[in-house]
């Protein structure tokens, strides 16, 4: 699968590297260069990164999905329980 990106975000990102070379690496390096090491991260870094945020997003989908029964859950038939404990007071449609 081949990541492409934007070409404004290609654009900042070849800025980044660039900021970032010559801020840390003690160097300069042109546009040309900064844009081959993008595509090489794309083409091999970016990858492992995105399989692993799927495998992420995959692990917590299914703990969620299995843990839905907790988390999306309704009592059910409360009414009369609620009815039989003091303080509790319901107004009903239907007055006898």
């Amino acid at each position: 699968m081949t990541i492409e990106l934007k070409k404004e975000t290609e654009r900042q990102l070849v800025t980044s590297i660039q900021r970032y070379c010559s801020e840390n690496l003690g160097g300069d390096i042109g546009e040309l260069k900064a844009a081959l090491l993008l595509r090489f991260c794309l083409e091999e870094i970016a990858p492992c990164v995105y399989n692993q945020a799927i495998s992420d997003a995959q692990s917590y989908i299914q703990e969620k999905a299995m843990d839905l029964e907790n988390t999306c859950f309704a009592q059910e038939f409360g009414y009369w329980k609620d009815k039989g404990r003091p303080g509790v007071h319901r107004k009903s449609a239907y007055r006898p």
